[in-house]
């Protein structure tokens, strides 16, 4: 069963390396592989500046049994979204096709919704980015923030570090609460924040633009 996270110059570093974390901790004679993708193969360099290497090419990896596509720089979003034959949508349109999941954190939604790959489905997606999803009239936007949401086989997160939360319950569908709950002693994740912020009442206009 193979993974693939599309990774692309300015993608978020924590919607990657969180979730492929917690993936990469799941039993290996369960079979779960996981690759990083980039549309070259090449490295790329994250929202926060740090440079990784891609597993593997877009060209070299056409099926997927599982998309999982992060969000990251807006302005980076929108080159992506405003080209019309952007090979980064034409793979997910491709992979999407059979692929058994089809995931987003973050801002990754406006990914997946400007592929039409959210047509019909109820999504999440970053707290500041919900009036963006909202301007896709075909996809129901969740109320309230929730931390991911489950669609058919369209799995979507809200903001960053709710992809951790998201790869735990995708774990737990791929194969079972064990699974996921062994994964989650093992990255001893029982998060406790020290301080209780809210999400804003009111969030902001679009920022991205295509």
């Amino acid at each position: 069963m193979k993974l693939g996270i599309p990774v692309y110059e300015g993608v978020n570093l924590l919607d990657v390396a969180g979730p492929l974390e917690m993936f990469s901790w799941v039993d290996k004679k369960k079979g779960l592989a996981t690759v990083l993708l980039s549309i070259d193969g090449a490295p790329v360099t994250s929202l926060n500046g740090v440079r990784f290497e891609a597993q593997a090419s877009f060209e070299a990896t056409p099926k997927l049994d599982i998309l999982w596509v992060p969000g990251g720089d807006p302005d980076a979003l929108a080159r992506i979204m405003s080209d019309p034959a952007s090979p980064y949508l034409a793979y997910l349109r491709q992979v999407a096709k059979h692929a058994k999941w089809v995931c987003s954190v973050c801002e990754g939604a406006l990914l997946l919704a400007r592929a039409g790959l959210l047509d019909g489905h109820r999504a999440t997606t970053h707290w500041a980015f919900v009036d963006c999803l909202r301007r896709f009239p075909a996809i129901k936007v969740a109320r309230g923030h929730p931390r991911f949401v489950e669609s058919g086989n369209r799995l979507t997160g809200g903001g960053i570090s709710s992809g951790l939360d998201e790869a735990l319950h995708l774990i737990a569908q791929l194969f079972d609460d064990k699974t996921a709950i062994d994964v989650q002693t093992t990255t001893q994740y029982f998060p406790v924040p020290p301080v209780a912020g809210k999400i804003p009442s009111r969030t902001p206009a679009c920022m991205v633009q295509w």
